[in-house]
């Protein structure tokens, strides 16, 4: 109660700006340098589309803007024709901030102000942060209402009893909620953060605290259904399961903090609040299940009793795989690398307005800017020049150089701003994304300049977070290697066994982004799925996905492994170690997955077009791993290597036999 009270309005406080720039690039040095040297924001923070567009009409407008506090500069079409459309039926009023006006504060007056005056669409960088902010908002409701009830159903069909599907739920709630108080914790004394953290908190953490409730429950079963009494399944369950449990919540932490390595906040908050709810959810199974398992006893065993691991579904799957192993890989791999291949085809794009749906009048306002305004459709490469007054020739001769890059049809004469910044501006016509626009950038950085330029504007801030994800994707990915063979050799005791767990994640994350390109990018299922493609997938977004992706392939690797190494350890067949590891854990993986992808799949009804991108792309990555990999390469792959699955160099293996973690025995198969 105390955790739903203080941490149930974290949302408020986060932050829906720029979490998608590089605070150590060029472009946030420039927008930085005119702040100070101005006083004022770079662009202006505020559109009004006037479909009116007599004078009085405009003159109406742009003195309802003058009047809202923050507000420095207003333009109208009396200081710009560019300012009229292209069809002369509507125009622009702009709004600059004060660069130390509280944009919220700004947008919510404006918009008060405005609201009632007819033919006024209001839009702008300053309104799309708040109502991408609002959005999130509204999103975690829907999701919350969505994933809930159909969580509680299935929960109740998989876990067979509704005492025991109550546990799943209950933990559930009480990892969001604490991971919520955390969150506001780490944002208000350690590291501000991004509003959408709350989004992988609710997905990512409503999955995994079902998935470990799911886990410990059956192994608690398990150990009744031996006729063990209640305080020594507990012991068992939490001896073994519970084991499990902590390996899944360490896996999931690590790949989600290899995220923090990247320099946005976005990136750095969607890895701390996928960490921070993998530990919480991971805490409260373990501290709350034992205690209430001691407490409810055989009520929570299921009609019927426990199924024999050799007998069930899964396994009988298993005996044949292994009967065609070698056929039933290279058919499974093929399938999977011809949907994996349009990812050789991936464009990435950035977060601007167009994330919006088209009911936000900041997404109108972008769209008619794109359709009726042309000419200012792109904010300008902005460049802050650091020079002193003296240096005005100069300056002017660096600005004729930035006129003769290709790609640049028009330079501002230079603004001094103070005594050491001149302010210069470049026009690219068309997205600031495009080839032209990022190759105008690079070239405009290249050339020779007697003092220090900053380069920035939105194509500038693109090229800085794509060279800023590049920078930092090596370490990234080696956090995710590392985290991936040191787990699992930690609980195989094979060298092997990691290698080929590491190159499924790899294919089934090339199946997750071939998914992505061939739906997001490419626009299909638009009017389903409710999106408008921007052509290709939010870069940062997809980092999250691959994160999300890694984790869970891992977790559920340690699972089945852990349980196939069980029955090799005593000394069974290959053939039975595998069925029976399989068997013992396959309906436990698919019901976990498809629990997960219903939590993370609230993602899918976010009207934020990247929070869908992660939405989808979470539930292929899951159900091709609990369905595909799990089912088929696993077995026919393990089938065909057969001993070599468990080699390790000798100074390994000694080394395992003193640290390695494993599971115990297991009652069931014992």
């Amino acid at each position: 109660m105390v955790a739903a009270v203080l941490g149930g309005p974290v949302a408020g406080q986060l932050d829906s700006g720029s979490g998608f720039d590089d605070p150590g690039s060029s472009s946030v040095a420039a927008r930085d340098a005119i702040q100070r040297a101005s006083g004022l924001d770079p662009a202006p923070g505020l559109i009004a589309v006037v479909d009116r567009p007599d004078a009085a009409h405009v003159a109406q407008v742009a003195r309802i803007l003058e009047g809202v506090p923050g507000i420095a500069v207003v333009r109208t079409p009396a200081d710009s024709r560019a300012l009229i459309a292209r069809d002369g039926k509507s125009a622009l009023v702009t709004a600059t901030l004060r660069s130390s006006a509280d944009e919220g504060d700004v947008v919510s007056t404006a918009t008060d102000r405005l609201e009632h005056v007819p033919g006024v669409t209001l839009g702008g960088s300053a309104v799309a942060g708040e109502q991408v902010g609002d959005q999130v908002n509204t999103d975690l409701g829907r999701a919350e209402m969505f994933a809930f009830p159909l969580l509680a159903l299935l929960a109740f069909l998989f876990f067979r009893g509704a005492r025991a599907a109550a546990l799943p739920l209950m933990v559930g709630l009480l990892a969001i909620v604490s991971s919520f108080l955390i969150i506001r914790v780490i944002n208000g004394a350690v590291y501000g953060l991004s509003v959408y953290s709350l989004n992988v908190i609710f997905g990512l953490g409503l999955g995994l605290a079902i998935d470990y409730a799911l886990f410990l429950v059956s192994r608690f079963r398990e150990e009744l259904q031996t006729g063990r009494d209640t305080h020594d399944a507990v012991r068992i369950a939490m001896r073994t399961a519970g084991r499990t449990v902590v390996f899944s919540a360490l896996t999931v932490a690590a790949a989600m903090l290899s995220l923090v390595v990247f320099p946005q906040q976005f990136l750095k908050s969607m890895g701390i609040g996928g960490a921070v709810v993998a530990l919480v959810a991971a805490s409260v199974a373990l501290v709350l299940l034992p205690a209430l398992f001691a407490r409810m006893g055989t009520k929570l065993m299921p009609r019927g009793g426990v199924s024999n691991p050799a007998e069930t579904r899964w396994a009988r799957v298993t005996a044949t795989v292994l009967k065609r192993p070698g056929t039933i890989a290279a058919v499974t791999a093929i399938a999977m690398v011809l949907v994996a291949l349009p990812t050789l085809r991936a464009q990435w794009t950035g977060v601007d307005a167009g994330i919006l749906p088209t009911s936000h009048s900041a997404r109108v306002v972008d769209d008619r800017l794109r359709a009726d305004f042309p000419q200012l459709s792109a904010e300008p490469v902005v460049m802050a020049v650091h020079a002193p007054a003296s240096a005005g020739a100069a300056v002017e001769r660096y600005a004729a150089s930035v006129g003769r890059v290709e790609g640049v049809s028009f330079v501002s004469k230079p603004q001094r701003l103070d005594a050491a910044t001149w302010r210069i501006d470049a026009v690219v016509p068309g997205s600031p994304l495009a080839d032209r626009a990022q190759s105008a950038v690079d070239a405009i950085r290249d050339l020779p300049r007697p003092f220090t330029v900053d380069v920035g504007g939105s194509a500038a801030r693109f090229a800085d977070g794509h060279a800023a994800i590049a920078a930092g994707l090596p370490i990234a990915l080696g956090i995710l290697v590392v985290t991936t063979l040191v787990l699992l050799w930690l609980m195989t005791g094979s060298v092997v066994l990691p290698i080929k767990a590491l190159a499924m994640s790899f294919l089934t994350l090339g199946v997750t982004t071939g998914v992505l390109v061939l739906v997001f990018q490419d626009g299909r299922f638009e009017s389903l799925l409710g999106y408008t493609s921007q052509g290709g997938i939010e870069e940062s977004d997809f980092l999250v996905l691959a994160a999300i992706a890694f984790a869970i392939s891992t977790d559920y690797g340690v699972f089945v492994l852990g349980r196939i190494k069980e029955a090799h350890d005593r000394g069974v067949s290959q053939p039975w170690a595998i069925t029976t590891g399989i068997g013992a854990t396959g309906r436990l993986v698919s019901a976990a997955a498809v629990l997960l992808a219903v939590a993370m799949g609230a993602f899918a009804t976010s009207q934020i077009v990247f929070l869908k991108e992660i939405g989808v792309g979470a539930v292929v990555a899951v159900l091709v791993d609990a369905f595909v990999v799990r089912a088929f390469l696993v077995p026919s792959l393990m089938a065909l290597l057969g001993r070599a699955n468990w080699w390790s160099p000798r100074v390994l293996r000694r080394l395992h036999a003193r640290v390695g973690l494993t599971e115990g025995p297991s009652a069931v198969a014992a």
